[in-house]
C-alpha cells in the first residue's frame, strides 16, 4: 500500500520504490542493532531500551514465572506528529 502511494506521488517505479524502502529498513535496522536512536525528522524517534528481568504471573493459574531480560523497540511521537493526530478525526477506533 505505502510502496504504492510512493510510486504515484514520486514517479519512481514500483521496483525502485520497493528497493528504496528495504534498504532504508534495513538501515534502520542496523542502526538500531549498534545500540544508536534513529531520529525521523517530522515523525518520530525509534530507541531501543532494555527491559529488566522480572516475574510474570500465568493469569489463568497465577502461578509464576520468571520473564528474561531483553531488548526492545520503542516509538516516540514526534510534535508535528501528535499534533496532527490530536488535530485528527477517526472514524473507527479500535
Amino acid at each position: 500500500m505505502l510502496a504504492d502511494q510512493a510510486t504515484e506521488t514520486t514517479g519512481l517505479g514500483h521496483d525502485e520504490v520497493t528497493q528504496i524502502s528495504n534498504r532504508m529498513f534495513e538501515m534502520i535496522g542496523s542502526a538500531l542493532m549498534e545500540g544508536e536512536s534513529v531520529k525521523l525528522t517530522g515523525f518520530g524517534t525509534l530507541q531501543i531500551r532494555s527491559r529488566a528481568e522480572r516475574v510474570g504471573r500465568n493469569p489463568r493459574t497465577g502461578e509464576q514465572h520468571r520473564i528474561t531480560p531483553r531488548h526492545t523497540v520503542i516509538f516516540i511521537p514526534g510534535a508535528k506528529l501528535r499534533t496532527a493526530l490530536d488535530d485528527a478525526e477517526f472514524s473507527d477506533q479500535k
